[in-house]
């Protein structure tokens, strides 16, 4: 059976030509390693083979394996959808918060963010297919709400995230990714610097990666099934 290291040397090697391909460095796109419902074992084995980034979709699980693996070279993000409650335990574990997407969130994370460690990385999550079934600001409203966002002390903001509908066709994947790529221009036209566009899973991350994703969130092609817990 192949394991973790095999993987995650095969995923960097496509990662590269993929945006080598895209007519980008190989080093253009950073790898986000979800590992939501993954044993400790399995993300030990990824951070052992240089893996630094993981990805929690969950905040009690999230926060569990943070406190167990206790690496402070680790950089944990969460990545799900955040209620106002568990914003506190977010902010005290977190490195980063791929899902902002009201104000209200974004200033109990700033609030909550402890004096003793960095400004909180945040993105902000954006509905770029208007699916009423998912989280995230509109199109329209993530100009105010990115400057709204700026003003709050204990948050940096890095870029946006999306998740959008589940296309099979690579030139219809790309078109959603392409939005948030001029979303991105366009905050950059207003004078506010970004350097992150979360974007790209398994399924869709060639698309992503052409649209000059900077980091993708894959999980099973790294660890393998999910165990449920």
């Amino acid at each position: 059976m192949i394991g973790v290291t095999e993987n995650l040397r095969k995923i960097r090697d496509l990662l590269a030509k993929t945006a080598v391909d895209a007519g980008r460095s190989a080093e253009a796109v950073q790898l986000l390693a979800v590992s939501k419902k993954q044993p400790l074992s399995s993300i030990i084995e990824a951070a052992a083979a240089g893996q630094r980034d993981f990805g929690e979709n969950q905040v009690a699980e999230g926060v569990e394996k943070i406190a167990t693996i206790a690496d402070d070279k680790l950089v944990w993000h969460f990545i799900g959808h955040l209620q106002t409650n568990k914003t506190r335990v977010v902010a005290e574990h977190f490195d980063w918060v791929h899902s902002v997407e009201r104000l209200k969130t974004a200033r109990r994370l700033s609030d909550q963010r402890p004096a003793s460690l960095p400004e909180l990385n945040v993105c902000v999550q954006v509905n770029v297919d208007n699916e009423p079934s998912k989280s995230g600001v509109t199109i329209d409203g993530t100009l105010d709400l990115v400057r709204e966002i700026l003003e709050l002390p204990r948050l940096h903001l890095r870029g946006l995230m999306c998740l959008p509908a589940i296309r099979d066709d690579f030139e219809e994947q790309r078109k959603p990714f392409r939005q948030l790529r001029r979303l991105a221009n366009q905050l950059r036209a207003n004078g506010i610097p970004t350097d992150t566009l979360s974007m790209g899973m398994s399924a869709d991350f060639r698309a992503a990666i052409f649209e000059d994703s900077t980091m993708v969130r894959l999980g099973t092609a790294i660890f393998g099934a999910r165990t449920e817990q």
